[in-house]
This record gives structure tokens, sequence and C-alpha cells, in this order.
């Protein structure tokens, strides 16, 4: 089977896989073994082994017996024997190096419970396998529904279907025991399809589900670590590690694993240490260890009356003090026996190959602030914030001067403000600024149409605030919405037109 990691669409775009790394060649396989006997000969008269390594989805390897013969090679697509009907998978390993395999593995080369190849994988068969392959991931979510419904503390994980199509195994994780007699009824009534449940560890589901660690490169147990092995928090602490569960803790919500590879390191550095608890007798008082430096061999001690202050001693002066110890003798201080640690000096990076900074291309913020008129000697010049030097040119080509402004009222630059006496009158035209909102009211006035204002006499005199006829004599004219609101307001206090007896 060809990779089709390479292959293009009918846009000319690549179109991928999305085997996550399971496609049927040895270029993106996860888990894949380098064959480094195939370019070699057997012996005269020797037979080539019998079995053959087969990957499965999620690399999930098995091992099978060639019976029939069969020439094959890495990357061929084979039916394999299965209970029941069969399965489809892509070969991964052949020869000599499959007997390393199945001893790593525990398996017997001579085992009769080994499985059988029927046949190298026709076209049908692959577009069977192709087809069942697609309807896991719809099949998953209605999965997960289903449990939800039932309310099972369990996670459904991952689905795979037999290479014919005829069994589907299910994938899940839970932290207890999980009774899903009446879940597998509904995935059989929803599915028409035989079921298998099988329980996975987190870090097993890690695995087949892949992914980033926090390190920026992908898991190793879905990479190459097969064994997983129980890590402790004792490896942290062996370590120096902070015990903090969100640094410590994978993607799979265990102990990484990679706490245990320098944990061997670590431990043959710390059989030349004193134990961390030994108390040091000096005649100031007993000191403590606060901290160790594993591959420098240094300890950090402080008397017990006064943990704030660390004195720095070698793992052979502290072999020293124990020893007088041992022989009930009590040194004078640790500060006999102190080291002086050099500190590293904070490097100050220069800027040797002349670059510019960084922020030279970052536009500067203008001030949203409206321009002001500029006071002084220059009264009613606009001052804009382009360049100063933008007007200057031939008179004939400035256009006409403003008024109140010529040579007289330039001054050069640097000069002190003159005093009121020494500028002279204003300009006029700064003083007609236009006329003061009284007087805009009365030319508004006058402005109306032919209507004098009455005085009091013509208007006549003010309603009262009660018990009085708007519509009497004399009284000024309302609108009918005023009307309507006196007439309102007499009817809430009682009063009425008509005179009271």
């Amino acid at each position: 089977m060809a990779c089709t990691t390479c292959s293009t669409s009918g846009g000319g775009s690549v179109k991928g896989c999305k085997n996550n790394g399971t496609c049927g060649t040895d270029s993106c396989n996860k888990l894949t073994v380098f064959d480094w006997l195939a370019n070699m000969n057997l012996p005269n008269g020797e037979a080539p082994f019998d079995c053959v390594e087969v990957r499965f989805k999620n690399g999930r390897k098995e091992f099978y017996r060639n019976a029939e013969k069969l020439t094959l090679s890495m990357g061929d697509i084979v039916a394999t024997e299965a209970s029941p009907g069969h399965d489809v998978g892509i070969v991964t390993l052949t020869g000599e190096l499959v007997k390393i395999q199945m001893k790593k593995k525990g398996v017997a080369p001579n085992a009769p419970e080994i499985l059988k190849i029927y046949r190298k994988a026709s076209q049908k068969d692959i577009d069977i396998w192709s087809n069942a392959r697609d309807k896991e991931e719809p099949m998953k979510v209605r999965a997960r529904e289903l449990a939800i419904m039932l309310k099972l503390e369990m996670k459904i994980s991952d689905i795979e279907f037999q290479g014919d199509g005829s069994k589907a195994t299910f994938y899940y994780t839970a932290n207890d025991r999980v009774d899903f007699r009446q879940l597998i009824k509904d995935f059989a009534r929803e599915f028409s399809i035989r079921i298998e449940m099988k329980q996975v560890g987190f870090r097993q589901e890690a695995s087949r589900l892949g992914g980033i660690g926090s390190c920026g490169r992908e898991l190793c147990c879905s990479t190459w670590l097969t064994d997983f092995r129980s890590v402790n928090t004792s490896a942290a602490r062996y370590q120096q590690l902070s015990l903090n569960p969100q640094k410590l803790a994978g993607q799979c919500g265990k102990l990484k694993c990679c706490l245990n590879y320098e944990l061997d390191t670590y431990m043959d550095a710390l059989q030349d240490f004193p134990d961390f608890d030994t108390k040091l007798q000096t005649e100031k008082g007993d000191a403590v260890c606060q901290k160790q430096d594993i591959f420098k061999g240094l300890m950090w001690f402080a008397y017990t009356d006064n943990y704030a202050n660390w004195h720095t001693i070698g793992i052979e002066q502290v072999k020293e003090i124990i020893a007088e110890n041992k022989q009930k003798r009590k040194v004078s201080s640790l500060e006999d026996y102190a080291i002086e640690v050099e500190v590293e000096a904070k490097t100050e990076f220069s800027n040797v190959v002349g670059q510019e900074s960084l922020t030279r291309f970052d536009v500067p913020k203008r001030s949203n602030k409206k321009r002001k008129k500029k006071g002084g000697g220059r009264e009613g010049v606009e001052v804009s914030g382009g360049n100063p030097n933008q007007n200057k040119g031939p008179r004939e080509n400035r256009g006409p001067r403003p008024e109140g402004k010529g040579p007289q009222d330039r001054r050069p630059q640097g000069d002190k403000p003159r005093s009121e006496g020494e500028r002279g009158p204003k300009p006029q035209q700064n003083r007609e600024r236009g006329p003061k909102p009284e007087m805009r009211q009365d030319q508004q006035r006058q402005q109306r149409p032919a209507q004098a204002p009455r005085n009091d006499a013509e208007r006549g005199p003010k309603p009262q605030a009660e018990g009085q006829n708007p519509n009497a004599e004399g009284a000024p004219k309302k609108n009918n919405k005023n009307r309507n609101r006196n007439r309102n307001r007499n009817r809430d206090k009682g009063s009425s037109n008509e005179p009271q007896n």
C-alpha cells in the first residue's frame, strides 16, 4: 500500500492520509523497527523465519505465522486469521529480527496459539476495511452519548473495527468497575454489529491517541516507548523537583514517564552523599541540612535557631564533622568549614552587529486633543502640525496676506514676549467674534413676523394657581393641551367653575 501522505487530490493540494502516523509505509509509522538484516543473505540450507509482525490501528502489533510461504515485505497488506472472520493489517517486520521481537514480548516462536496469515489482501478486502474505518469516528460520538444517558462513569476513548467489518472493539477507561451489560445491548441495537468491550489504562489511552508533551515533542508512549514502568513521587524527590502535580503529570493524568530516565544517574550520585536528615553538632548549636547540589557535591546547612542564614559546605567537610560527632566531639562552628560559592555573573548582551532597535517600526501615538490657536504676538494665526517651511517660496505664489499680519508682526524666534503697550491694539478681526448670546436672542425676536411683544397691560392679569377659570375674559389663550391639563387638575382637587356657597 503506497503512502497517501505524498499523494495529491484533484486540485493539486496535499491530501494527507489522516492516519496519525499509522499509514502503510515505513515513512511515518510509529513504533517501527529498522530491519538492518534485510540486505543480508541467509546461509546455505537455512530457511527464512516463518513468522511476521503485523500492525493494526494505533500501533497494535501481533505476530502471525506465514504458513502459506507467501513472499511478504514491509508495507504489504495482508488478511489474517481472526475470531470470527478475518482481520486486515500491515506487515511491519519480516525475517530473523522477528525472533528478537518475539523474545522481547515473551512469545515463544513455536507456540501453537500463534494465528496464521490467510493471503495478501485483495482490492475488495481493502475497500471493506477502508469503509469500516470511516465509520469509527461518528460511531464513537454516538457511543459516548449512550454511555452518558446510562450515567456510567467511563470514557470511551477509541473504536477499532475488524478488517471484514463484522466486529467493533470499544476501548474505554474507568477508575472503578463498570457494569456495562445494558450498554452492550444498546450498542448492538444501535449499530447492528458484534460488540467487544476492552478496558485500557490511562497511559495506554494516551499512547493510542497521541499528542504533544510539555517538552514540545511527540509523546514517548506513542512513538517509541512500549513498556510502561511504574512511576512514583520518590523519583521526583531524588531529583529535587517541585512536587507540583500540574508539572509532574502528563496528558494521561499520571506521573510522567520521563521522571525515570535520569533517576539512575541521580541515585548513583547520591551514594557518596551523607543522609539528608543528618544533624551536625557544633558549639554554636545543632545544624540541619536545607539543600544539596548533587552534581557539584555541595550541601547547605543552617543553625536551628537561625534558619535564614545558610552555610555552604562540601560533602568531604560534612563527613569530617560527622566523624567528629561520632566521637562525641563538637566542632567550633560551621563557618570554619564553609566555602565560598562563586555566583555566576549575569551576561549583558550588547548590540555587536549594529542592528537597530526592534521598536523602530512602531507607529507613534497621535494626540487626540484638538489643535488650538497659538496666542502671543501672532493672534489669529492657526498653528498646524506640518512642516513650518512648507509655505516658504516666492511672495507671489503664496496668495494674499491676511489682514493684521505683516512683516512688522514677525519677530525672530527666541525674543521675549512683548508687553501690551509694545504690542499695540489687537486686530479688529479678533474682537469681532460675533454677537453674544443675548444679542442673538434680541435679533431673533426682531426678526420674528410682525408681532410686537405685549406689556403687562395688554397681556392682562396672570391666572391664579387655583380656582380661576382659564376661559375668563382677559386670560391668555392656551392651546388644547394646556387647557386639558388644567381641567384635569381642577377635577382632581375638587374645584369647580361654579361659585361655591
